[in-house]
C-alpha cells in the first residue's frame, strides 16, 4: 500500500491492463499448507500459533503506530491486541474497528518486520482470509528498508496483495519506485472467478530476484514485471522488510458508508519467507 497514494484513476487503469487478469482459480479456496517449489528454501516464517489475545511475536513483528501514513486513511494504527493478536486457532487477526480513539473515529493495526527482518530477493507468501465492506483496505507488501534515508517511492515497494473491500473477487499485484508509481504504478489484477477473497483463505505470493519479480495466487502465476520493463530506475536490488495492515477509508477506497459492518478482520494463517537454492 503505497506511501503516498492518490489511486482514483488507478482502480480504473487497474481495471483495463491486461487481459491476464481474467485468470481465476474457481470458486473452492485454497486447501491449507501450500508448498513452494524445490528451488526454494525456507529462511523465516510465523505460524502465529499460541493462545487467544496474545500479541504477535515481537522478535519478528513492530507495528507501525499513528494515521494517515500519506494516503488519506481514517484509522488510528495501534498495538493493541483489540487491534493484532492471535485468535487461538493458528491465525493472527488483524481487526479494524469503529471506536473513537485518539481523534479518529476507527482503529487498525499495520505489522511490520523493519529492524528485525530485512531480506534481499526471495519468495514471500502468506495465506489470508480477507475482510469485506466498502472502505476497507488490507494488504501485504514489502517496503524498502531505506525509507527514511531517500523517502518513496525511491526506496522502492512490492505490494504482493492489495484489495479493496467493496470489490471482493479482485485482488492487485504491484510494484512503485521512482517514474512508476501512484496512478502511474505497474498493476495487473487478478479475479477470483465464481468466490470472494473474504470467504476462504487464499495464498499469495510473490517471488523476487535480480531480473524479475512474479505474482502468485494459489499458485496461478498472473503478473510478471522484468527489470526492463519499467520506465524508471529499478529499485529492487536492496532490502525490503514484510508489512501487514487493514486500512480504513484512504483515497483509493473511499470512505466507509452504511453497509460497511464492523469490526472486520483479515485472518492471516502463516507468513513464509524462502531464498532460491544456489
Amino acid at each position: 500500500m503505497s506511501w503516498t497514494r492518490f489511486l482514483v484513476s488507478f482502480l480504473l487503469s487497474g481495471v483495463a491492463l491486461l487481459p491476464l487478469a481474467a485468470l481465476g482459480i474457481g470458486a473452492c479456496g485454497d486447501s491449507g499448507g501450500g508448498e513452494a517449489p524445490a528451488e526454494w528454501i525456507p529462511v523465516w516464517e510465523d505460524e502465529f500459533e499460541g493462545p487467544a489475545g496474545q500479541l504477535p511475536d515481537p522478535g519478528k513483528w513492530g507495528f507501525d503506530i499513528g494515521t494517515d501514513w500519506g494516503n488519506g486513511q481514517l484509522e488510528y494504527d495501534t498495538d493493541r491486541a483489540e487491534n493484532a493478536s492471535l485468535d487461538g486457532n493458528g491465525n493472527l487477526a488483524i481487526t479494524a474497528r469503529e471506536e473513537s480513539y485518539q481523534g479518529r473515529n476507527y482503529t487498525s493495526a499495520r505489522m511490520t518486520t523493519e529492524n528485525k527482518f530485512e531480506p534481499t530477493y526471495g519468495r514471500f507468501e502468506a495465506r489470508i482470509k480477507l475482510p469485506v465492506g466498502k472502505g476497507i483496505w488490507p494488504a501485504f507488501w514489502l517496503l524498502g528498508a531505506d525509507f527514511d534515508a531517500v523517502g518513496w517511492p525511491q526506496t522502492g515497494e512490492i505490494d504482493v496483495m492489495e484489495y479493496l473491500g467493496q470489490r471482493p473477487q479482485e485482488v492487485h499485484g504491484t510494484i512503485h519506485g521512482p517514474g512508476y508509481s501512484a496512478s502511474n504504478a505497474i498493476s495487473r489484477m487478478y479475479i477470483l472467478e465464481g468466490s470472494r477473497f473474504d470467504l476462504d483463505f487464499h495464498r499469495f505470493a510473490v517471488e523476487w530476484d535480480q531480473s524479475q519479480i512474479r505474482w502468485f495466487v494459489d499458485d496461478s502465476l498472473y503478473h510478471a514485471v522484468d527489470r526492463t520493463d519499467v520506465p524508471g530506475e529499478w529499485v529492487f536490488d536492496h532490502p525490503f522488510y514484510l508489512i501487514l495492515n487493514v486500512a480504513v477509508g484512504g483515497a483509493w477506497p473511499g470512505p466507509p458508508d452504511a453497509s460497511t459492518r464492523f469490526p472486520q478482520t483479515m485472518l492471516v494463517d502463516w507468513v513464509r519467507v524462502y531464498r532460491k537454492a544456489q
